[in-house]
């Protein structure tokens, strides 16, 4: 929901900072992996309960994740690396509440799975239609120059960093976030859904 407003704000930042790992030999490619790798390491840090840990390492995850999209235009965007790009968020995200739930199965395992299948929803609402309009030839820059069609929604990858960072925070809140947030992600889903109804059925 926010993510389109928020590029105006960080885009011109992150394009400085892209010229200059490009200019130091960084790829996007190794980025993408490199915020994944620490991605994942914060996945590890809330399973031990080092929530400062994986408050850092969520922060960092993002900024690789912003920076890999401007430094891949600096060098030209890849199909691979769009698809690198993509399947490592949804792997993170995914690997946030897993580690809530292992680290406290007991609190926590039901809210995770519920925030799980939620964003299950959440990302097949997006990726089907992304693919349905890339066989149509649609295209859309809204969210900036993307390797596939990003159709907005509710919940978005700033809703969602937001409530990462809350849930690092406040631990023992873990269940209440998890079940408000995907409670907004089934219903970003449903309005894609009849979105896309309309916009497919005429």
């Amino acid at each position: 929901m926010f993510d389109t407003r928020l590029r105006v704000l960080i885009d011109p930042p992150l394009n400085r900072m892209a010229r200059v790992l490009d200019k130091n030999g960084v790829s996007a490619n190794g980025l993408t992996a490199a915020g994944l790798v620490l991605g994942l390491g914060a996945a590890g840090a809330i399973v031990a309960g080092w929530f400062g840990a994986a408050l850092a390492l969520v922060a960092l995850n993002r900024l690789a994740d912003g920076l890999d999209g401007p430094l891949a235009r600096c060098r030209g965007v890849t199909d691979l690396g769009g698809y690198y790009d993509i399947v490592f968020d949804f792997l993170f995200y995914g690997a946030v509440p897993l580690a809530f739930a292992i680290h406290a199965p007991a609190d926590n395992a039901l809210p995770a799975a519920v925030l799980l299948a939620s964003f299950y929803a959440n990302g097949a609402t997006f990726l089907a239609f992304a693919a349905l309009a890339a066989k149509q030839g649609r295209t859309t820059a809204v969210q900036g120059e993307k390797s596939i069609y990003y159709f907005a929604g509710l919940t978005e990858g700033a809703e969602t960093i937001a409530v990462f960072i809350a849930m690092c925070l406040w631990p023992g809140a873990f269940g209440p976030l998890a079940y408000v947030f995907a409670a907004l992600c089934f219903v970003s889903a449903g309005a894609r859904i009849l979105m896309v109804r309309d916009m497919l059925g005429r």
